[in-house]
């Protein structure tokens, strides 16, 4: 009887670091999706989704915390153009798309409780904030925490 408990444990746990495949017989990976992937988007006002609007900016001093979704669109106005990333540690491997979709506004991107930005493969620190220009090359940002700071990518 506890040589079967045992089979039956190890069983068990077998299940439990099992792959998931969507749309696969045979995953690849610990999350295997062979097919389109919607993810959570935040900031665009629209009328077939209830509850959706625009993101808008903070102060300097009181920035919009960016905390919810996966690609986030934000809308700066004038003084309140600032948003701010959560703190990287509490948040390792999370992934944000970040777009400005102003046409004549900067926004002004910070991070909470002094985590760095580093671009792409760089391992010198960006200043903070990181300014999101309306009509440049980091209009459109791919943020990923490392469980320290935050990595971007343009």
């Amino acid at each position: 009887m506890s040589k079967l408990l045992s089979v039956l444990f190890l069983l068990f746990f077998k299940v439990i670091i099992a792959q998931v495949g969507i749309n696969t017989t045979v995953p690849l990976s610990t999350l295997d999706i062979n097919g389109n992937l919607t993810v959570k988007e935040i900031g665009i006002a629209n009328a077939n989704i209830p509850g959706s609007g625009t993101f808008l900016g903070g102060t300097t001093s009181s920035p919009s915390l960016i905390n919810d979704g996966i690609y986030i669109s934000l809308t700066p106005s004038g003084a309140n153009n600032s948003f701010s990333l959560p703190n990287a540690v509490n948040f390792p491997g999370r992934t944000y798309i970040l777009r400005n979709i102003s046409g004549s506004e900067d926004v002004l991107l910070y991070t909470t409780s002094g985590n760095l930005f580093f671009s792409k493969n760089s391992k010198d620190p960006t200043a903070s904030p990181i300014v999101m220009p309306f009509n440049g090359d980091l209009k459109t940002l791919i943020l990923i925490s490392d469980g320290i700071n935050w990595t971007y990518i343009f």
